[in-house]
């Protein structure tokens, strides 16, 4: 069957939380060290926004991945960007899911109105730098020794996608045909041209 890539309900909720438990105990690709419990994912979940959306890779009812949006910052200023995060079980690596997940992010972010999504990762792990660039993502600077797990120091890469959404359209109204502007210019059917801000 194929993977669909869908809006979380609650009853996903376990499956992300052993997902994410997993890479807290065994991973640097989250700095969380502590294991969280089923009832705090679930508050997780329920606090939400139509905004910030979670997002399931399933395949016949049963979760290999989970992708989310949040807020970059919570100060208001920052309120047009988010912060993407993809996170794949690790027993379905290398099937496509975690771009999947991503791209679909990425097409969430721009259809809710996000101007840009922050990506990155420690920079131990090159396979999920790689993806972001692949997607689109430029790096926009490294953190150093900004992590401490396992007992070592750790870097972070951030990358950022501008998404390019038209914040403002100009309206120009249609020209009559005279000696400034001959039949071909006048007569264009268009009436408005985006301005990319």
């Amino acid at each position: 069957m194929s993977i669909t890539i869908k809006l979380a309900t609650e009853e996903d909720v376990q499956a992300i939380g052993a997902i994410s438990n997993h890479y807290i105990e065994h991973s640097t690709c989250t700095f969380q060290v502590t294991v969280q419990t089923p009832e705090h994912y679930l508050g997780w979940f329920r606090q939400r926004s139509d905004l910030h959306p979670l997002t399931v890779a399933d395949e016949n009812n049963v979760v290999l991945g989970w992708g989310s949006l949040s807020p970059w910052r919570p100060k208001e200023a920052y309120r047009h960007s988010v912060e993407g995060s993809v996170y794949v079980h690790p027993d379905h690596h290398r099937r496509g899911i975690g771009r999947a997940l991503l791209s679909d992010l990425i097409n969430r972010a721009r259809h809710l109105g996000h101007r840009t999504l922050i990506g990155g990762a420690c920079t131990e792990h090159g396979g999920s730098l790689a993806l972001q660039e692949a997607l689109g993502f430029e790096h926009v600077g490294t953190l150093r020794s900004v992590g401490h797990k396992f007992d070592r120091w750790l870097d972070v890469a951030h990358t950022q996608l501008m998404l390019c959404i038209p914040t403002r359209i100009v309206e120009f109204p249609i020209v009559a045909p005279g000696p400034l502007f001959p039949p071909p210019l006048a007569t264009a059917r268009s009436t408005s041209i985006h301005i990319w801000l």
